[in-house]
């Protein structure tokens, strides 16, 4: 029980709730976009990078992106689904941004991955911090202290 609890153990405070609406909110679009769209961001884009079995990938990632997304707007066990968030993270840069950066030096990468960076640090964040106040992790910590 002590590890689910120090899963669920967050910082009482609201200053979560924004981002941690921000980047799952972020991760549930982009992968919804990717079976709306699967010729731009999905099956098409990682035949584009070179992955072998693209679709199989892209429904992955997707997937993850959608299910991870969504437990991380909700609160729930956000340290937890933060974990495949960041190795999807790291992925895209190895494939789509350090590509960039052999190319084209930093500053193109930099721009290329502001967002990534900023997705990143927001992950980063909510791994540190826990869900807060407002989340389902607090009342799952609130009932497993009792």
């Amino acid at each position: 029980m002590r590890v689910l609890e120090r899963t669920v153990k967050t910082e009482q405070t609201a200053m979560m709730l924004v981002p941690r609406i921000i980047v799952g909110s972020i991760f549930l679009s982009e992968g919804i976009q990717k079976y709306l769209f699967p010729e731009l961001v999905g099956v098409g884009r990682f035949v584009k990078i070179g992955f072998s079995d693209p679709e199989f990938w892209a429904y992955f990632v997707a997937t993850c992106e959608i299910v991870c997304g969504a437990f991380v707007v909700a609160g729930s066990l956000t340290r937890l689904v933060s974990i495949p968030l960041l190795i999807i993270m790291a992925t895209a840069f190895i494939t789509t941004k350090y590509p960039v950066f052999v190319a084209e030096g930093f500053w193109p990468m930099a721009h290329a991955m502001r967002t990534d960076f900023a997705m990143t640090m927001l992950l980063l964040m909510t791994m540190y911090f826990g869900a807060g106040d407002y989340s389902i992790d607090i009342l799952w910590y609130e009932r497993l202290k009792k």
